[in-house]
């Protein structure tokens, strides 16, 4: 039975109702466990040492015995020159990659002087119009060394293009750049609702990044098939595990279609998990997953490179269990749940801020989150052996039954039609939507507890500083763009965009169109305009 329909007494979590206990999105759990939960396992086959197929232990045999994950804080406010400087302040507190948060005019493939984005500019990430503000944002940073990642879908392709058009223009070598673009537009149909053009042309333009850097960016991971926005939307873990992995199933079978041959492309492609609240489930949730990749990959599309096989990701911390009252207490949830993403194998990690329930973090809270991280890799000995846990009944036990729930949703995707079918039914919102529903329930009916918030109270809660927007961003980034649009070539930009809609009324890749346009400073409106002239634009329906 899918998790989400399970009643609203199994879903009680850390308190019980009746004599039931189950973890946070509602598995019914045992009061103990043993050598007869694992009866039906066959080791070499389900399980194996860390480093070996099926993975479900780790990728790496010594997993961070031989190097730490990375710890890649989310950053990014106002101008490309404000994040700059948080990027170097990051850098300079030991972090070891930078990621690239945009604000919502960008991550809808709008212009800051565009009338629909009044009021958000620079506001919950930063402002990214044209190949200029790339070159600002990465201004004395060496990114032939530090990898980076850029969360952003709907205009994936055109933040994709300015990348590599102002490295090009720095001299840099594609080769050396190392990095991830999120690049998953079906998450955002099932769950954020980022969406620009509608969901056959949008895949198109995510296979088309994938293909061009297989040939000309080879360390670069092409997608970051993203679970963790469809459980801050309020699904169940299995429903997280599932659904990422189906979304990362019809990437690969549309990049197939291309003639790419799998073990081209299948190495670069990366993973992004939520780490929630619930210790053993979120561990288990990751080795189900590596493990249900692996036989895909070898299994299904007969791949044949181990690196195909292995299921690499990286981890953030729920967003969505953290609270605005006593906030210093989201330290401490955000610390068990970077300990869950870790004992679970993940490649790289962000640790969210104690305030970012009242506004972007402030340079004291950032450092603190880092700092979780550090003592997490430093001080606790986690990193001493690869996968501690992997023995445990209950947790060996756990892993086996997200792994058959994980199947089942497979097959009902399939009955649906298949992804994309099943996603024009609706059938992943309302699976999300009923999850989030009955979740939310428990909480209403006290069945479980949040501290500070219906249980452990304080009636004189001190407040915490907060990170003040800058109301002189806005008119600053509209002058920058205004000057560039002043300052270029006003034929080349229109020769260019003119290309764009030619090529994608044909089957050619995209990308050597939106470079040439990216170094005509063609803005990001501009060129989303120019494909969705042909592409048309998605109309978002209630389902």
């Amino acid at each position: 039975m899918p998790t989400a329909t399970i009643p609203n007494a199994n879903r009680s979590g850390s308190m019980p109702v009746g004599n039931t206990y189950t973890t946070i999105s509602g598995m019914p759990i045992a009061p103990q466990y043993g050598p007869a939960d694992l009866v039906q396992v066959v080791y070499d086959r389900e399980i194996g040492p860390p480093g070996q197929y099926p993975y479900t232990r780790g990728i790496h045999a010594d997993m961070y015995r031989g190097r730490l994950w990375t710890m890649r804080q989310f950053a990014g406010f106002g101008t490309a020159r404000q994040t700059n400087q948080r990027f170097r302040f990051l850098l300079d507190q030991g972090q070891a990659g930078l990621s690239t948060a945009f604000d919502l005019p960008t991550l809808m493939g709008l212009d800051s002087d565009d009338a629909r984005s009044l009021g958000e500019v620079g506001r919950l990430g930063v402002a990214v119009d044209t190949i200029d503000d790339i070159q600002v944002l990465f201004q004395e940073i060496d990114l032939e060394q530090i990898s980076v990642s850029m969360t952003i879908n709907a205009p994936a392709a055109v933040l994709m293009a300015f990348y590599l058009a102002a490295a090009q223009e720095r001299g840099l070598d594609w080769k050396k750049l190392r990095g991830t673009i999120q690049n998953d537009i079906l998450k955002e149909f099932h769950a954020q609702n980022e969406i620009v053009f509608p969901p056959e042309p949008s895949v198109r333009l995510v296979v088309d990044l994938i293909e061009y850097c297989t040939r000309h960016v080879p360390q670069w991971n092409t997608v970051s098939i993203s679970g963790y926005h469809i459980r801050e939307a309020g699904s169940t873990a299995v429903q997280e595990l599932a659904f990422t992995l189906a979304d990362g199933r019809h990437y690969v079978d549309e990049t197939l279609r291309r003639g790419l041959p799998v073990d081209s492309f299948a190495p670069r492609l990366s993973f992004f998990f939520n780490a929630h609240n619930d210790l053993f489930e979120e561990i288990a949730k990751y080795r189900a997953a590596r493990r249900l990749w692996a036989e895909l990959m070898r299994e299904t599309y007969g791949a044949t490179n181990p690196a195909s096989w292995k299921l690499r990701f990286h981890a953030q911390t729920a967003g969505c269990s953290l609270q605005d009252r006593q906030p210093e207490v989201n330290l401490i949830r955000v610390a068990y749940q970077a300990l869950a993403a870790v004992l679970g194998g993940c490649q790289s990690l962000h640790t969210n801020s104690m305030d970012e329930t009242l506004a972007l973090p402030t340079e004291h809270a950032v450092t603190l989150a880092l700092r979780t991280q550090q003592v997490l890799a430093h001080e606790t000995g986690v990193t001493n052996t690869a996968d501690p846990v992997g023995g445990s009944y209950f947790v060996e036990s756990l892993t086996s039954r997200m792994y058959d729930e994980s199947l089942r949703y497979f097959q009902r995707i399939e009955e649906s039609g298949g992804m994309l079918a099943a996603l024009a039914a609706g059938f992943f919102r309302r699976e999300i939507a009923e999850a989030a529903y009955q979740y939310q329930q428990s909480i209403d009916r006290d069945e479980r507890v949040i501290v500070g918030v219906n249980r452990f109270t304080q009636s004189d809660e001190t407040s915490v500083e907060t990170l003040q927007h800058d109301p002189g961003v806005e008119p600053t980034q509209v002058e920058s763009l205004q000057r560039i649009k002043t300052l270029r070539n006003r034929g080349d930009v229109e020769r260019t965009l003119s290309q764009i809609r030619k090529v994608v009324a044909t089957n050619e890749n995209t990308f050597p169109a939106l470079i040439d346009a990216a170094r005509a400073r063609a803005t990001l409106g501009e060129i989303m305009g120019a494909l969705s002239d042909v592409m048309g634009r998605h109309q978002l329906q209630e389902q």
